[in-house]
């Protein structure tokens, strides 16, 4: 994880616009929204999918780099007034509150098209197909059928009471959608799966894209806002559902084991290719922030 950690911080150093480059101050906000935080999920899970395949780590980095930046620009906007009004972000004011909101807009923007960029400009795939595969995963689970999709329900859902699959279709979009791509564009950077495999591991992601989020809401009940480096409690005073809402602390925390035995099984026939994905499901549901 470490090494993965640190190799990310130096491609996306290498790879955002420089900060004196102009137009500089949406570059800074750029950077500023990017670099020295988090916890880099979705690159480790791209390279651990990367392995499955014997991925070039040079391939995985330019397409765990997209996938990241995706995911910052979806917190850039997703902590706007006009959406869940926070103020803190990975342990630090959030982009709006640092700068302003139009730069965050345009930074939140400009990140998501050099995502589209990255994935565009380099040879990341044995075949011109499966790269354009990787294009299309990326846009559909940052769309209308993902990640935004998400966030529209989530939005129109606040002040009322989901039931258990309403909050799991919400999810499946918000936060598993992306999850999900960064595990088959990884896996995409390398050899070709068959298609067993290739379902196999949609499994474990979608298994693994839900534990996130179970957990994610278990510690926004549990955790403190200077562990979790963002604001504690924030969904349950907006009235908003939760897995913590809807099934009570005990029955989440046994959900999200449930799902990490699911994504422990979807793996199985994968040997050691799966193990450090099998790993990254240990550490999403073990966490502690």
């Amino acid at each position: 994880m470490g090494e993965v950690q640190a190799r990310m911080e130096r491609a996306l150093i290498r790879l955002l616009p420089a900060a004196h480059v102009a137009p500089a101050r949406l570059h800074e906000a750029m950077r500023y929204a990017v670099l020295g935080g988090g916890k880099r999920v979705r690159p480790l899970l791209c390279f651990a999918a990367g392995e499955v395949t014997h991925a070039a780590p040079e391939r995985l980095e330019i397409a765990a780099s997209a996938v990241e930046l995706i995911h910052a620009y979806s917190l850039v906007h997703d902590d706007l007034p006009c959406m869940d009004d926070d103020v803190l972000r990975r342990g630090k004011p959030t982009v709006h509150v640092e700068y302003d909101e139009a730069s965050a807009v345009l930074a939140g923007d400009a990140l998501q098209t050099l995502a589209f960029q990255l994935l565009a400009e380099q040879r990341l795939a044995d075949e011109p197909r499966a790269q354009l595969e990787m294009v299309k995963l990326l846009a559909i689970a940052a769309g209308s059928r993902g990640m935004a999709g998400g966030q529209s329900i989530d939005l129109a859902a606040t002040g009322s009471t989901l039931t258990l699959p309403e909050l799991e279709f919400m999810h499946i979009h918000k936060t598993g959608a992306l999850i999900r791509a960064a595990v088959l564009i990884g896996a995409a950077c390398g050899s070709a799966l068959v298609a067993p495999e290739r379902a196999q591991l949609d499994r474990y992601a979608k298994a693994v894209g839900l534990a996130f989020q179970v957990v994610d809401d278990v510690l926004d009940a549990e955790a403190s806002t200077a562990t979790l480096g963002k604001t504690a409690g924030k969904d349950s005073r907006q009235g908003k559902s939760t897995y913590v809402s809807v099934l009570g602390i005990a029955r989440a925390k046994a959900l999200a084991e449930e799902l990490r035995g699911d994504a422990h099984a979807a793996l199985e026939s994968l040997g050691e290719r799966g193990a450090r994905l099998m790993a990254l499901a240990d550490f999403v549901v073990l966490r502690k922030f």
